[in-house]
């Protein structure tokens, strides 16, 4: 759910309704040249790398490797530096911003309703639900409050 409203919040494709619209040129890009469209870009893509680096954070253990407890292998050593670990993890949801826009087509304003109304809502509120019945019986993060 947090990858999926990251990718809207950066206005990437699929979810570049506004600026999708059927203009033969990329619509407001028009009204920049040179430096302020460098600006422009830079702003995007420093927001892809925040909502990369926050998913990386609280989702997949930050700058901990994942192949912690393992043995080390010529071909994976957990014992590189964290700075490495999470910069793999972020440059791995950058490569998923990228591959997202390379894959989807853009959706229409009714599509992006009904996905957001009809699925995720609901998808996030059953989450909740079950969340909450964890907590309620100690399962799981829970079991050692």
């Amino acid at each position: 759910m947090y990858l999926i409203a990251g990718v809207a919040e950066t206005n990437r494709a699929p979810f570049d309704v506004a600026e999708g619209e059927s203009e033969i040129v990329a619509g407001f890009h028009v009204e920049y040249s040179g430096v302020a469209f460098a600006i422009f870009f830079l702003a995007e893509y420093a927001n892809m790398i925040l909502i990369s680096a926050l998913c990386s954070v609280f989702f997949f253990g930050g700058w901990l490797s994942p192949f912690a407890g393992l043995p080390s292998t010529p071909l994976v050593d957990i014992t590189a530096p964290g700075f490495f670990w999470l910069g793999l993890k972020i440059f791995f949801f950058l490569f998923l911003f990228l591959w997202f826009r390379g894959t989807f087509p853009r959706y229409r304003y009714d599509q992006i309703m009904r996905l957001g109304w009809k699925v995720l809502i609901p998808v996030t509120l059953v989450w909740i639900a079950v969340e909450g019945v964890l907590a309620h019986f100690r399962i799981g993060p829970w079991s050692d409050l």
